[in-house]
């Protein structure tokens, strides 16, 4: 990331990079996209669809229409639901938000509030509310749940334009900032689009350049360069500045109607079971671990062993398929095995259906380079023997994959036999991916907190993998994701990660 000072315009005294002027049309889309605004968009949209069905389930059995007690339960279920809709904070409020967790939110408070409602008549003397009630439930989570992933999907595509997304300041221009603006940058679904850094002494940043992003000045000239970026969002790093500083600068942000967001201290410890407290007047983060070790992690891995001797049973046939298929293709084994790093750094054989012509050790690693790349060297040490191997990286290249084997990457039905190792004990159906014994040795020791992530069992699929991290990519970023997973696991997670490899197998891409 490179920091730019180089002057186009200037403003208040600080140095700016002008933004090219906005037609009418995006301006009045990031207002409405605007968080408040938003609110407004989805509270009025709730309640036309919410009322649509409940007349839907009311008027299309007349026997029903006709009763006094069915005609209020279907005026006052709406706004039940709206009110517990906005009890607490929604999934689609949080950046990037899933549709996944989106349904389910609907479905548990449409569900909810359908019992309520079926006992508040119950106890006013309705003639007969289960009639009414799963009809109501039915057409809200319908039409609520249709409409809250449509304003999802729009406003998701909405803001991964440039131009449609929040423009983002960033107090602290140090490594932390310099991080959050590649993530920002690199995943757009976040809407969120860093405008400029502020920091009168902002550290040295790193020397790769990626993105150009402006030192504005320093936090004594935030309004200014809000005026000028047009920021609606400021997020706040880590900065040199006091707390006294930034917590007036919070008040000046709020006073100008822009919204704060910050990365806390300890970020790396903090997780979705961290609870706030208070003691009188301060607030206290109580931090909750993940144990590994713990019943949780136990039942987790009892039902791995049951759904993957279940799969087994019910994929039989095309296993059989599958591995016919690969001993007509060209010669060698069906199955590929080499030897991977799970939990504790125990060592286990991984199992996959051999995709490739040759041998690794003959022919080089299909991923040598990539290797290579992270050790910052040319010389690329054999994965099964650990020594130099300098031969067999430049053969590496040659694209010695056959033509099922493409078919089995496309929709990595190559990973199938790893569900023996989920049976065995050695692997789960979800955690970060193994990877090479001799590579593990090697990013130990390059890569930040990489031993961590042997915390678990490696996964057959993982949080990075459903992420886009597959193939040729970023193994600081894996390792950044793989410890998400670890310190925020919940079988709710892993049932969402599923989904997404589902959804991800029947979405070809050659880098599988």
């Amino acid at each position: 990331m490179t920091v730019s000072r180089a002057p186009a315009a200037t403003h208040g005294g600080i140095v700016v990079v002008p933004q090219p002027h906005s037609q009418l049309a995006a301006r009045l889309c990031r207002r409405l996209l605007d968080a408040r605004q938003w609110a407004r968009v989805t509270l009025l949209t709730d309640l036309i669809v919410l009322y649509l069905a409940a007349s839907v389930a009311l008027f299309a059995d007349p026997t029903i229409s006709a009763q006094a007690s069915n005609r209020w339960l279907a005026a006052t279920f709406p706004v039940v639901v709206i009110a517990m809709m906005r009890a607490h904070r929604s999934p689609d409020e949080r950046l990037n938000a899933s549709l996944l967790d989106t349904l389910t939110h609907v479905l548990g408070v449409v569900s909810l509030a359908a019992m309520l409602t079926i006992s508040v008549d119950s106890i006013l003397g309705g003639s007969d509310p289960l009639a009414m009630a799963p009809r109501l439930w039915l057409f809200a989570f319908v039409y609520l749940g249709t409409a809250r992933t449509m304003l999802v999907s729009v406003r998701r595509q909405a803001t991964r334009a440039e131009t449609l997304a929040t423009p983002t300041l960033i107090v602290g221009a140090g490594m932390i900032g310099a991080h959050l603006v590649k993530r920002l940058v690199g995943e757009p679904g976040y809407g969120l689009r860093p405008v400029g850094f502020l920091d009168s002494d902002p550290l040295p940043l790193p020397a790769k350049p990626n993105v150009l992003v402006p030192v504005l000045g320093g936090l004594m000239d935030l309004a200014s360069a809000i005026a000028v970026t047009g920021a609606r969002h400021v997020i706040l790093a880590f900065s040199s500045e006091p707390d006294h500083v930034l917590v007036s600068k919070v008040r000046e942000c709020r006073a100008l109607g822009v919204e704060v967001s910050l990365v806390p201290r300890l970020y790396e410890t903090i997780n979705e079971r961290t609870t706030l407290d208070h003691v009188g007047g301060l607030p206290l983060l109580t931090l909750h671990e993940i144990d590994p070790r713990g019943w949780q992690f136990a039942i987790k891995h009892a039902l791995d062993r049951g759904i993957a001797g279940l799969s087994l049973c019910l994929l039989s046939p095309l296993l059989l398929a599958i591995a016919i298929g690969i001993r007509l293709s060209s010669p060698g084994p069906t199955l590929f095995r080499q030897r991977r790093v799970g939990r504790d750094g125990h060592e286990f054989t991984m199992l996959k259906f051999r995709t490739m012509r040759g041998s690794p050790v003959e022919a080089g690693e299909a991923d040598a380079a990539w290797a290579a790349e992270i050790r910052n060297t040319s010389v690329v040490p054999d994965p099964s023997t650990g020594s130099d191997h300098s031969a067999a990286a430049a053969t590496a290249s040659v694209d010695r994959t056959t033509g099922i084997g493409r078919f089995l990457r496309d929709y990595s039905l190559d990973e199938l036999p790893q569900l023996i190792n989920v049976l065995r004990g050695d692997m789960s159906l979800v955690g970060p991916r193994p990877e090479r014994v001799a590579y593990v040795r090697d990013f130990e020791q390059l890569v930040d907190r990489y031993a961590d992530r042997h915390r678990v069992k490696s996964g057959l699929t993982g949080w990075a993998q459903v992420n886009g991290l597959r193939g040729a990519t970023s193994i600081a970023d894996r390792v950044e994701w793989d410890n998400h997973y670890i310190q925020n696991w919940s079988l709710r997670l892993d049932l969402r990660i599923l989904a997404l490899t589902v959804i991800a197998v029947f979405t070809p891409s050659a880098s599988k």
